[in-house]
């Protein structure tokens, strides 16, 4: 079956990457949520998905920079709330024994913060949820480094029609990363147009595809087996997967 992620939380339903929003999903009854992390310069890992705080944020600014109190009047549009911290966002889904995918995120010039992969591998650890866990990234170069400090961590790699071209297209993207990753979740056009190579190069059950918010779409990658479908309205997924095994 088919696991739902919902994406930053459920991003079509409520403010992404909030901590209401991470509890109403989990009401849901999604199998996992998909969230991203950033790392400030006070140390603090904070769960946030742009590197800076403008669009989703009523403040300013690049996130590297918030310090422990800016962080708490940095408040995310549509619910008050303030940029949740790593810590909080696991309070509240750990408990939950769902899967957790997190995002190893760039600071806004594009650079890794230093230690960033460790730290959240630390934080995982520190809450019980490593073997529920992938840390996820686009950059394979990321994910080598959370090999290295920290193998325990499964891992998720993250392609689009862009990315795959800049690594020599899809096959051999997929070639690559063959023994570094566990997932591949695949942007839904790229995955639509090499179906055919993806079925006999990948297992079913190692495959995502991301970001499918219509209910048509949904039904069709639910018919065909992939093994997680990430979504912004993961209602909709829930309620056609939950339609399909009728």
């Amino acid at each position: 079956m088919t696991k739902i992620i919902g994406h930053r939380g459920a991003r079509n339903l409520w403010p992404e990457n909030s901590l209401g929003g991470f509890r109403k999903a989990l009401d849901l009854g999604v199998d996992a949520i998909e969230f991203d992390v950033h790392l400030t310069e006070a140390g603090d890992l904070v769960v946030i998905h742009d590197a800076t705080l403008d669009r989703t944020t009523e403040a300013s600014g690049p996130v590297r920079l918030l310090t422990r109190q800016s962080r708490l009047d940095a408040f995310l549009h549509g619910c008050g709330e303030a940029v949740p911290t790593l810590d909080e966002v696991l309070a509240v889904l750990a408990p939950a024994g769902i899967d957790l995918h997190v995002e190893i995120k760039a600071d806004e010039a594009g650079r890794p913060y230093p230690g960033l992969a460790a730290h959240v591998a630390e934080a995982l650890k520190r809450h019980g949820v490593i073997s529920r866990s992938h840390l996820t990234s686009f950059d394979t170069g990321v994910l080598e480094t959370c090999r290295a400090l920290a193998p325990t961590v499964p891992r998720l790699v993250s392609v689009n029609a862009d990315w795959a071209e800049r690594q020599g297209g899809l096959a051999a993207f997929l070639a690559a990363v063959g023994d570094l990753v566990d997932i591949v979740a695949i942007e839904q056009t790229l995955m639509a147009s090499e179906w055919d190579m993806i079925r006999v190069t990948w297992p079913l059950e190692r495959l995502c595809v991301w970001t499918v918010n219509d209910a048509a779409r949904i039904a069709d990658w639910l018919g065909r087996g992939v093994g997680h479908l990430t979504s912004d309205s993961p209602d909709v997924a829930l309620e056609q997967r939950a339609a399909l095994s009728l």
